[in-house]
């Protein structure tokens, strides 16, 4: 039987109609989903698969179940189809029998990825491959199997798109290896390396584990799906794996496991978070040693090309690792700061949250803060003490500039005046900050405009990054307070005597 795309035509609603009869639909699918991921992840203890059989268990009805959870979860833009989430999820009953079938008998054919490119801090793009639902979907269910098979034989060092692993342990791993006098770093860059992986070493690789033919010829079919560019041009994908398709992380570790073992068994310290590999030595001339023979090992053998602008012998504090740099101390661990590339960032962040002709309400700027530095602290939350007075002058910076957002809409003195008075600012005062020959950043350090928004005004209303990071790091008890603590506990539970 030849491939086939599965065609979708769904109608707009479910019968019955109506904005409500689809959100019960949707809300019912939904909790049918998570009900099978629970059974899925009940039975996951059970054995891996037999390699031969893979095809079975991907096409199972709970996995797939499961899958489609995922991918509903993770919503995501429409592929090339223009079919969204939803519109899958609401005909799951439909769709699902007609992909296990073309599962089992080796006729699925996945549809083009829609190309996308995004922005880089550097000034160039990178490329995304968004799938469409129904492949991602597919994707998703073969990952769910692929993963427990491959997951145990991936190197400690590797913490890039893994469970129970991220950059908070890649970190971790880096400053203890910098606390152990490793303070030369080799930052090897690969470049486009999602875009030039060759795929009949990736697939000659998979298939030393996996036996099912169909799943090698399925995968094989995902890497060779076309790309439609946004002029609408569609070109063959020779190389590479689809950035954006819940597959492609599996498939990029299994690619780099062969660097990570190559470097174990030069008996290498390293850190790798996808395709960034920080190793680190104890000498410059070591550093420049390791960066010349990885960087043949990676041409060489695995044909992947290093970086050359970005690869380089340098000192982690000089070298921007997942938004982070480390500062070695003596006989001290190593200080977690934010790198250069981080602070730069965050500041262009903070005026592009806060631009000075701001049309709208101060209320509702000050709810897009919140929620990017919520997001932001949660990512940056192990940074060390040091780092706390940095973040101090963010939220003072960010209150200025909210301040400033305050003169600037009020145009003129008179409005200014007014509106100070109003926030009971003393006659004086609020003359002397609305009619000074200056402009609304001057303005907004003003003695009434300090008054008029105090800090405690805002710290009702505002997020605090250096609060934050005290809710996130609270101040340890030495051992002697939390020994008295215990004492005064097992003293008050005693009862009276008698």
């Amino acid at each position: 039987m030849e491939p086939r795309q599965l065609k979708l035509a769904f109608a707009d609603s479910p019968p019955g109609g109506g904005e409500d009869a689809r959100a019960d639909a949707l809300a019912r699918a939904t909790e049918l989903l998570r009900t099978a991921r629970a059974r899925r992840l009940r039975n996951s203890g059970v054995d891996v698969a037999d390699a031969s059989q893979l095809m079975n268990q991907i096409a199972d009805r709970y996995n797939l179940l499961a899958a489609l959870d995922r991918v509903v979860g993770n919503r995501g833009a429409p592929g090339p189809d223009r079919q969204n989430v939803e519109e899958v999820l609401l005909h799951r009953e439909e769709l699902l029998p007609q992909v296990q079938a073309a599962l089992l008998a080796g006729t699925y054919q996945p549809g083009d990825i829609r190309r996308v490119w995004i922005p880089k801090p550097d000034g160039s793009q990178r490329g995304l491959g968004i799938p469409n639902v129904i492949d991602r979907w597919v994707q998703q269910a073969v990952a769910q199997i692929l993963s427990p098979l491959y997951e145990p034989t991936f190197h400690h060092s590797s913490h890039g798109f893994r469970p129970e692993r991220g950059s908070q342990t890649a970190i971790a791993e880096a400053r203890r290896h910098v606390g152990e006098g490793r303070t030369i770093l080799v930052d090897i860059d690969l470049e486009k390396f999602f875009d030039r992986v060759n795929h009949q070493r990736l697939l000659a690789r998979l298939g030393q584990r996996i036996k099912d033919g169909r799943v090698l010829k399925l995968i094989g079919r995902m890497l060779r799906a076309k790309v439609v560019l946004p002029n609408g041009t569609k070109v063959s994908s020779k190389e590479g794996t689809p950035q954006g398709g819940p597959l492609s992380p599996l498939l990029s570790n299994i690619v780099l496991d062969e660097l990570d073992q190559e470097l174990e068994r030069r008996g290498l310290r390293f850190v790798r978070y996808a395709d960034d590999c920080n190793i680190y030595v104890r000498s410059q001339r070591a550093g420049e040693r390791v960066l010349a023979s990885i960087r043949r090992f990676l041409e060489s053998r695995l044909r992947l090309r290093v970086n050359e602008r970005k690869s380089r012998v340098t000192t982690p504090q000089e070298a921007h690792f997942l938004g982070f740099r480390l500062i070695p101390r003596e006989e001290e661990e190593p200080r977690i700061d934010l790198s250069r590339r981080t602070r730069e960032r965050m500041s262009r962040k903070i005026v592009e949250l806060t631009p000075r002709n701001w049309g709208k309400s101060l209320a509702y700027c000050m709810e897009r803060l919140n929620s990017y530095l919520r997001g932001w602290m949660g990512f940056f939350r192990i940074c060390t003490p040091q780092v706390a007075s940095r973040l101090s002058n963010y939220d003072a910076h960010i209150r200025r500039r909210l301040r400033a957002i305050v003169v600037k809409q009020k145009k003129r003195p008179r409005s200014l005046y007014r509106h100070l008075r109003h926030r009971n600012v003393g006659e004086k005062t609020a003359k002397t900050s609305a009619f000074r020959h200056r402009g609304p950043w001057n303005k907004s350090i003003s003695t009434g405009m300090h008054r008029a928004y105090p800090n405690a005004w805002f710290a009702e209303r505002l997020v605090s990054l250096a609060d934050l990071w005290t809710k996130f790091n609270p101040t340890p008890r030495s051992a002697q307070t939390q020994k008295r603590l215990f004492v005064d506990l097992n003293t008050d539970s005693k009862e009276p005597d008698a």
